[in-house]
């Protein structure tokens, strides 16, 4: 499918889908002016909240309470994996998050249901923005496991991590016309500190929400020993971090069920880096005489829409939308003294921004046709914006006579990727029906997208040092259809299977890259990539109660056009246009399309809750995944995971012990050897076991004052997270250990 003026195109979108959304609302409500107030029966996911056409309505999806993120005292994303959700991970040396086992852009983070980009600068290693958020403002967190686009949209082949946000209504309490919290915690692992305060007031149909925290912290522990500088050192090297987290909400009520607001975000990170890994006494960088900085943001301002109908025979039953404006900046970089090649000061500060304009929305109507119950929601999601990357600089090489030979490695003041201009479009319908009183439903559901982006010449881009022409533009449509059935025996049991598929363009810098020039190496990327398509099978069953059940998925997704990088041969080299020989430092790597993979595997979990107030609670993450043309497999699944929980809880106090047990990973250790440096390409992480003890106080004493502690890794077992550490480097393997034996506290004061 060919868009011609994709702007015009994607304003003619928006406003229809505005005027359908709102004309159908305000319609329902003059319709239903004479009649009297009505609750509305929904239909409703067994088991957990749900958020009417949201991504997390679904059973594939679990829920983290703002209660639940309290009592294991959660704070990042690595907490939130740790045995809350065993089947998620954070691979801190990308900055993404992996869900069955996938990451990067493969797996879809939204906050209040806007996406965030997985920024990606592919040739200075500046990655990262999807932990842009601090946990003590959330009301909830919810995990969408599974290859769908159907409703989640470009990207979700591995799953969607689903953040929402404090609403002022999660503070005041009934009767009340106010509330607030104040907290703060600390953390041994990384000797940090945190406040963070929130408040909230309704007058009239009018409420407002303030909330705001501050996070200061150091170097994540390890569990290396050897205090040095360069190749040697297995200790962490020393950082320092400020964080700061703002939001803003405002939300007036208006007669017949809507509900209008402005929401205002901002998220900063900044880190000041030693290297010591990269200095030495006598060598060309030197101690005290290099710092490494890295930066992330992200700013938004939405204007929000919710209704709910009164009545039940008007036009729709439901609706939302937010248009709104986000940005995100990821920033790394360095200042130094260079003692040996190209004597002098040396400065790098690498920047990739993604700044936009979209529009979301909902509109849902719950009807019946003869025996048949349904709900159908209509979805839609337009975007408009651009990413764009710089490297700027300064070093002595053009001071220097004759030029050094090192010179040809440092390419800055240039763009390593042109300006890309992005617009998206996407709708989609999902149908949940319910065939009376049988206990049986399905669930089909179809989305459309189309993404396009059109590469733009600036003269950063046209100074890059490997004198790149500007690439073609790239343009892509697809169809995610979905079905899902479900039985339900009865309020305890209920089976259901889905098939769906899902889809992924490629980024900006996957198409377009390129670093490098002449005498040294090349990398690049490839605008002719095509998109990544998934089909995923599933069946699972909800079990039981909040007292006692669990649950059970199995699943197998197969994905076509897998983006990977290869090096060229010399053939493919002069296909390209290029000359191998002319890059003798590293030849010549390329992203490419893998033409299949796979991957299969099952999630169980399960919990019991006893009168005497003891709990126990269990859960499993299994997957397995390979290049099926070539039988390797992929490196960024995890290995099997398990969780065991016990606790004991009275009204005022309680404690649990957690038991964490991973697999060895799959494969061998594998290095390459470069004169004195070996580094591991790849880490082959040992299986482990480590214990967490937590506990909690509410004393009678002080009313709304809540004290949660804990012990984590209390036997200060050497372990690794194979997510963060599969990639190795060039440091002993001691360096990529996780913290051994750590605590942290946390006080929080209800108002």
């Amino acid at each position: 499918m060919t868009i011609g003026r994709s702007k015009s195109a994607l304003l003619v979108c928006t406003a229809m889908a505005l005027l359908a959304a709102n004309s159908a609302t305000y319609a329902q409500d003059a319709a239903s002016q004479s009649s009297g107030t009505t609750v509305l029966e929904r239909i409703t996911v067994k088991g957990k909240r749900v958020v009417p056409g949201s991504v997390a309505d679904t059973p594939f999806a679990t829920e983290t309470t703002a209660a639940q993120i309290e009592k294991k005292q959660i704070t990042s994303i690595m907490d939130l994996g740790r045995t809350q959700e065993p089947g998620v991970s954070f691979n801190r040396s990308t900055g993404s998050v992996n869900i069955r086992g996938l990451e990067d852009s493969r797996v879809l983070t939204t906050v209040d249901g806007i996406p965030l980009t997985f920024l990606s600068d592919a040739t200075r290693g500046a990655t990262g923005g999807l932990d842009t958020f601090d946990f003590s403002s959330l009301s909830a967190v919810d995990v969408v496991r599974g290859a769908d686009s159907s409703r989640a949209g470009p990207g979700a082949l591995g799953g969607v991590l689903a953040i929402r946000t404090l609403e002022p209504e999660d503070l005041i309490g009934e009767g009340r016309n106010w509330g607030g919290i104040t907290k703060f915690n600390y953390d041994s692992s990384d000797r940090s500190f945190s406040p963070s305060a929130a408040i909230a007031s309704k007058i009239d149909n009018t409420s407002i929400l303030f909330q705001g925290s501050y996070r200061k912290g150091h170097e994540r522990d390890s569990k290396g020993a050897v205090d040095s500088y360069g190749a040697t050192r297995t200790k962490p090297n020393p950082l320092d971090y400020d964080q700061y987290n703002l939001l803003f909400k405002l939300r007036q009520e208006l007669e017949g069920g809507h509900t209008i607001g402005l929401t205002a975000e901002r998220f900063l990170q900044d880190k000041d880096i030693d290297p010591r890994t990269l200095l030495s006494a006598a060598g060309n960088y030197r101690p005290g005489n290099y710092t490494g900085d890295d930066g992330t943001e992200r700013d938004r301002l939405s204007i929000d829409y919710k209704y709910e109908a009164l009545e039940k025979d008007g036009l729709i039953d439901a609706a939302s939308a937010s248009l709104y404006w986000q940005k995100q900046v990821k920033l790394n970089g360095y200042d130094a003294y260079r003692f040996n090649s190209v004597i002098g000061p040396i400065t790098r500060l690498n920047d990739y921004e993604q700044n936009g304009l979209g529009l979301i929305g909902t509109a849902e109507k719950n009807f019946v046709t003869g025996d048949l119950n349904h709900r159908l929601v209509f979805g839609y999601d337009l975007y408009t914006g651009f990413a764009e990357q710089y490297s700027q600089g300064t070093d002595n090489c053009s001071a220097t006579t004759p030029t050094p030979a090192a010179c040809a490695n440092l390419h800055t003041n240039q763009a390593d990727t042109p300006k890309v201009d992005t617009n998206r479009i996407g709708f989609y319908v999902d149908d949940l029906i319910d065939f009376g009183s049988t206990g049986f439903s399905l669930n089909p559901g179809v989305r459309f997208d189309w993404v396009e982006h059109t590469p733009k010449m600036t003269a950063e881009f046209d100074r890059n040092a490997s004198n790149p022409s500007l690439p073609a533009g790239f343009s892509d449509t697809a169809i995610s259809p979905k079905l899902r059935a479900a039985y339900e025996v009865n309020d305890k049991l209920e089976f259901y299977g889905q098939w769906a598929m899902g889809f992924r363009a490629p980024t900006s810098g996957e198409l377009y890259a390129s670093f490098g020039g002449p005498g040294t190496y090349l990398r690049l990327g490839n605008p002719d990539l095509e998109s990544e398509i998934s089909n995923g099978f599933e069946v699972g069953a909800n079990i039981g109660d909040d007292d006692f059940g669990g649950r059970v998925n199995l699943f197998y997704n197969r994905y076509k056009n897998f983006i990977d990088t290869k090096s060229l041969t010399a053939t493919e080299a002069a296909a390209a246009g290029y000359v191998l020989a002319s890059y003798p430092q590293g030849g010549i790597t390329q992203n490419i399309n893998l033409d299949h993979a796979r991957i299969y595997g099952a999630e169980v979990s399960a919990h019991k809750r006893f009168d005497n107030g003891i709990s126990v609670r269990t859960g499993v993450a299994y997957a397995n995944g390979k290049d099926t043309d070539t039988g390797a497999f992929l490196k960024s699944v995890a290995p099997l995971k398990a969780v065991v929980g016990l606790a004991y809880d009275t009204e005022t106090w309680g404690f649990g012990v957690d038991w964490i047990g991973v697999k060895e990973s799959r494969g061998q250790t594998t290095t390459t050897t470069a004169g004195p440096t070996t580094t591991i390409n790849y880490l082959k992480t040992p299986g482990y076991g480590v214990f967490d003890l937590t506990a909690w106080w509410e004393p009678e004493q002080v009313k709304g004052l809540k004290i949660n502690a804990g012990i984590y890794n209390v036997f200060d077992k050497t372990y690794f997270d194979y997510s963060s550490a599969r990639n190795g480097g060039s440091q002993p393997v001691a360096f990529y250990s996780e913290p051994g034996r750590s605590f942290k506290i946390s006080l929080t004061q209800r108002f």
